[in-house]
């Protein structure tokens, strides 16, 4: 199963919370993620919570296309 350190992820007020209610955060409660950022992938791809930015096709290309090269090397 994997894990991951949700204080290195998200900003402190989100760190506590359950999957579900992070999943429905605004993509400003990722650390470093701006609320003018978000704004910004709004606007651009109609992105609003962390679970639509993880489902943005552009999103998931990258990840192949990164994992691809992983695995070529």
């Amino acid at each position: 199963m994997a894990s991951i350190d949700l204080d290195k992820v998200l900003d402190k007020a989100w760190a506590d919370k359950e999957l579900p209610e992070i999943l429905a955060a605004p993509v400003g409660a990722l650390k470093g993620v701006s609320d003018r950022d978000g704004e910004l992938l709004q606007e651009a791809f109609g992105v609003r919570t962390i679970a639509e930015l993880a489902e943005l096709k552009y999103v998931r290309w990258a990840q192949t296309l990164a994992a691809l090269h992983t695995a070529t090397k």
